[in-house]
């Protein structure tokens, strides 16, 4: 990828000057249109590139990298009721940050915004390498996701600030290929850091290696890009909705905690997970009444781009990007589960089952960055993903046993490959064009719906697989002197001294772990509700050119 042309620079000025976004009611204040009037060289150009393309890929590995270092996590420290917390940890430290990194980013200094993540990424992965409790770990990859977060948007910011418009697609759908390979290979490097003598903290080490390696690119090359010049400091930091931050961080925390204990470590009807869905739903009530009121804020700055929800086109985005990465968020968890139980796999040998997967989604995304600038219309692309995953999560619901086989394993999961490669990255490229003069806030609203579609993803799922889980394995040890708690454990991976050679009888074996591939089959669900969602939102997509000469999408105005 070569850095943006003199003349290609000139067109994104004149594209982005031509009119203020058609989603906005108000007036909005131009932005910077580049990092510097001064182009990169070819050489600077391809640092920045390499070096913003690892952070996206870090931030990809640490979404599903504890996936298969349960096992030796729970060995090492117990607590096997907090168990989903290392899945869900990392996504909701990003998705209750997201909207505060989105505004600042459109406000602060993008180079040091950028770096700021990148330091918070840092910090969280040390903790959690060196952690020596349970609560130290959870509250590292918390910390760890809220870096993240900030790291993912600054490199779109990054690229809509430095592209032209017809260029864009291909460095962000980029952005997204080394992502979704980060997240893909996550389980594998996870296993190989599990299964070897490096053991599971070096999957969060990693991170630290890498960060130092690139940190004099991103200081010494990325150029400085002030989105509103002219402000002092403090007048910026004035700006940020901070009441509106801390209820968009208590909403996603009050709901994890609702529904990731509710079921498991709090019965339903304890006043605990009782108490905490009454306060998730005030939450939510009070965050949407200061946004639609400005309380503490302006129309301008408040944290959530309330006025997107006004526009069709971005409405049916939101919940399109959401079904995508439901349907990839949930098999990259729970393939590897299901060759750990039913193959008695290891950590790396069950996540190497993904490569098909990986293979197939990364071509598709390409493909897709590609080819949608040359073709310009997005709704065939929405309305095949849509086919697909529904196919695909439809097939793993109905047809799913212990028995399946690996082609057959394969060939499924093919399918949602393509379904969640053909749409997973394209709605920034259409949300950046929709609204040129809302960047910022067009890529966190669309990112939003990226990183919070996981984590209510892999709630539910995890609540559907712990409770359906339990529920049969308990029945297959009915008589036998087991405690809950050695039957939560099981769930949590194949070592579980469950399954430790001659605890259990053959017949009694073969029970439990067909329970547990129906709590798997039973995961696959919300694939095939996301999948049928996201057809439906993609027939009621509008069928607009996306790459216009004005880089506004038809005349939608709200």
């Amino acid at each position: 990828m070569l850095p943006p042309k003199e003349e290609e620079k000139a067109q994104t000025n004149i594209v982005k000057d031509a009119q203020a976004s058609p989603v906005s009611d108000e007036p909005t204040k131009p932005q910077s249109q580049a990092l510097s009037s001064t182009p990169y060289t070819i050489v600077e150009w391809l640092l920045i590139v390499f070096a913003v393309y690892s952070s996206a890929f870090l931030y990809g590995l640490d979404t599903t990298i504890v996936s298969v270092v349960q096992g030796p996590v729970i060995e090492r420290f117990g607590d096997v009721e907090k168990l989903g917390w290392l899945g869900i940890g990392f996504p909701l430290g990003s998705v209750a940050t997201i909207a505060a990194w989105a505004k600042a980013y459109g406000i602060f200094d993008t180079k040091w915004m950028y770096i700021g993540s990148l330091l918070h990424f840092a910090a969280g992965s040390a903790l959690c390498a060196a952690a020596p409790t349970m609560n130290a770990l959870i509250v590292g990859r918390v910390w760890a996701g809220a870096g993240g977060a900030g790291m993912y948007l600054g490199q779109l910011n990054i690229w809509s600030q430095n592209t032209t418009i017809e260029k864009r697609s291909l460095y962000i759908s980029g952005g997204g290929i080394i992502w979704g390979v980060g997240c893909i290979l996550g389980p594998i490097v996870g296993g190989a850091f599990a299964d070897g003598p490096a053991t599971w903290r070096w999957a969060f080490y990693i991170n630290l290696v890498l960060f130092g390696l690139f940190s004099p690119i991103y200081m010494l090359t990325i150029r400085s890009h002030l989105p509103q010049p002219g402000e002092g400091l403090l007048t910026r930091v004035a700006k940020l909705d901070w009441l509106g931050i801390l209820l968009n961080a208590a909403i996603y925390t009050a709901f994890v905690l609702s529904f990731a204990i509710g079921g498991t470590i709090w019965p339903w009807s304890s006043g605990g997970t009782i108490g905490s869905i009454v306060v998730f739903a005030v939450l939510v009530v009070l965050f949407s009444l200061q946004q639609q009121f400005c309380i503490f804020t302006t129309h301008t700055d408040r944290i959530f781009p309330i006025q997107f929800l006004r526009s069709r086109t971005f409405l049916l985005l939101f919940v399109a990007q959401s079904c995508v990465q439901t349907a990839l968020a949930i098999p990259i968890y729970y393939i590897p589960l299901f060759f750990q139980f039913t193959r008695a796999e290891t950590a790396i040998a069950s996540a190497i089952r993904l490569l098909p997967f990986i293979i197939v989604n990364i071509v598709v995304v390409f493909a897709n960055g590609a080819l949608l600038p040359k073709f310009k219309y997005y709704v065939p692309w929405y309305l095949a993903a849509g086919v697909f995953n529904s196919v695909g999560g439809a097939l793993f619901f109905g047809l799913l046993k212990q028995t399946t086989s690996s082609g057959t394993i394969y060939g499924f999961s093919v399918l949602l490959a393509i379904g969640t490669g053909l749409a997973q990255q394209c709605a920034y490229s259409i949300a950046t064009a929709k609204a040129p003069n809302q960047i910022a806030d067009a890529i966190g609203f669309i990112n939003n719906a990226q990183v919070g579609s996981v984590v209510i993803a892999l709630t539910f799922t995890s609540l559907i697989f712990q409770n359906i889980g339990f529920h049969h394995v308990r029945n297959a040890l009915v008589g036998l002197d087991f405690t809950n708690e050695q039957i939560r454990s099981a769930l949590g991976g194949a070592k579980s001294e469950l399954f430790s050679e001659g605890v259990l009888g053959e017949a009694t074996r073969e029970s439990v772990e067909r329970g547990i591939v129906e709590a798997i089959r039973w995961s696959f669900f919300p694939v095939l509700l996301a999948g049928a969602i996201g057809l439906v939102a993609s027939l009621c997509m509008r069928w607009e050119n996306v790459f216009q000469q004005t880089g506004v999408i038809g005349d939608e105005k709200i």
